[in-house]
Formats: C-alpha cells, structure tokens, sequence
C-alpha cells in the first residue's frame, strides 16, 4: 500500500514539473459573413470559393430595376418640395416688401385694411413654408435612405481576405439576413485552445509559448493574447487564443491542427 501512493506521488510529481502539450486550431481574427438586407434576385457573382479579395471588390449584384424606380421616385419628391419651399419663400418675400412699403407711407396714407390684409397674408404663407420645409427635410431623409439602400445592390468587400463560402448563383432569390458569402481574413492568423481549469495557474495573458503546425512542420513561438471562459459553462473548459507570426512562404490556413506546449 505504501508503495503504491508512493509511486503515485511520483507520477504526480512529475506530471507537475513536465510540459503539458495541447492541441489546437488555426482560426481566423477576421471572419466576415455577408448577408441580404433586402429581397431580389441575384444578377452577378464576381466571385468564386478561393478567390482572394480586396476591401472594396465587388461580390454581387441584385437585379436593380424596382430600387431604380423607388430611388427616382424619392429624388424626384426631393426636388418637387425644394421648388415648392422655393416659391413659397419668394412669395412671403414679395409680401414683406409690400408691408415695408405700407410701414413708410405717412400715416394718413396707410390703408389699414391693406396691412391688416398683408399681415395676414404673411402669416398664412409662413405656415406654408414651414410645413414645406419640413417636406423637403422628411423627403431628403428618404433620398438618403433610398441612396443608401442602393448601395447593398451591388455589395461589396468590407476588407481582404478569402472567400470561402458562397450561397448564391445567378438567378437565385435572396432574402433578407440570408448568408450570402463568407470571407476570412488569411493575414490575422490565430490559434484556439481548450484548456481544462486545472491547468488554468500556468498560463497567463503575455505569456510566450511554442507553437507548431505539424502538418507542414512549421514551429514558432507564440504569445497568449486572451483567455476566456467557453461559451457552455457546463464543458468547464477555459479557451485561450494565442498569436503567433505567420510564414508568408507557407500555406497557412484556418481550421489547421496546431499543438501548443506549455512549460
């Protein structure tokens, strides 16, 4: 009996003093997923699975013909109440020339029916040209809308990268909040790992520890960057993300198997 929690303790001894290997995963910094804010049929695909990226590029094309009549439709309300703003501000202008005038005449001159009748008059047009006013505002707000809705008709890259899914063809329907392309960022390389809480006490954020992706034989040293818990509390796993430099030379890519070591 005493032999045997003997050599336990060793082992346990030197369970503590060895190197603990974890095996990880390369993961993207930058996943980007693309998705329809509105219906339409897709008429383009610029692009392909693999195909690399660049912030701005085209992706695809929806058919524009309906948005192309709701946006002439809002410019056209936009100009429309302009001119109507316009018209009505000359006419209070013409108004307050006329009391200017009246306001100038001697007092035996002055027709009171006449300013009492222009004073009236001016504060009916102000009303107008208030209301009208507030036409051109709420219509230049639905220009902008409009403007800014064409822009998701042809959508494009919101940085580089690879794409690595794509959902659609052209023909094909899409609706709103659907996943149209993924793209993932192949320069901000990461590796992800699951650790258990009983080795939680040797590793700390700013720690340096060797990194290796066996599949190409590519060995480096990486810094931890973070550690959180998982997602589901109930693996009691702690994931840690670790940075590390990146070969250009070499095919790096996310989901690869890594193995980190811990001193």
């Amino acid at each position: 009996m005493k032999k045997t929690i003997i050599v336990a303790l060793l082992l346990s001894a030197c369970l503590q003093a060895g190197d603990i290997v974890l095996t990880g995963t390369v993961v993207s910094d930058g996943q980007k997923m693309i998705g329809s804010r509105f219906m339409g049929y897709v008429k383009k695909v610029f692009v392909r699975i693999g195909d690399k990226v660049e912030r701005e590029d085209d992706l695809y094309e929806m058919e524009s013909a309906e948005f192309d009549m709701m946006k002439s439709q809002a410019d056209l309300m936009l100009e429309q109440s302009k001119i109507i703003v316009e018209y009505w501000r000359e006419k209070l202008r013409k108004v307050n020339i006329r009391r200017a005038r009246n306001k100038n005449k001697k007092t035996n001159e002055i027709d009171i029916a006449d300013m009492v009748d222009l004073d009236s008059q001016a504060a009916n047009i102000e009303t107008m040209l208030e209301s009208m006013q507030v036409m051109v505002k709420e219509a230049n707000i639905k220009a902008k809308q409009m403007a800014s809705t064409y822009n998701y008709i042809k959508m494009k890259a919101p940085s580089d990268g690879v794409v690595v899914q794509k959902n659609i063809k052209v023909g094909d329907m899409i609706m709103p909040g659907m996943l149209t392309i993924m793209i993932v960022d192949t320069e901000n390389l990461e590796i992800e790992v699951s650790i258990s809480e009983s080795i939680i006490s040797r590793v700390k954020v700013g720690k340096k520890v060797p990194v290796e992706i066996p599949s190409i034989g590519y060995k480096t040293t990486g810094v931890i960057h973070a550690i959180v818990p998982d997602a589901n509390p109930m693996t009691h796993k702690i994931k840690m993300r670790i940075r590390f430099n990146r070969d250009e030379d070499l095919n790096i890519f996310p989901g690869m198997y890594a193995k980190v070591t811990i001193k």
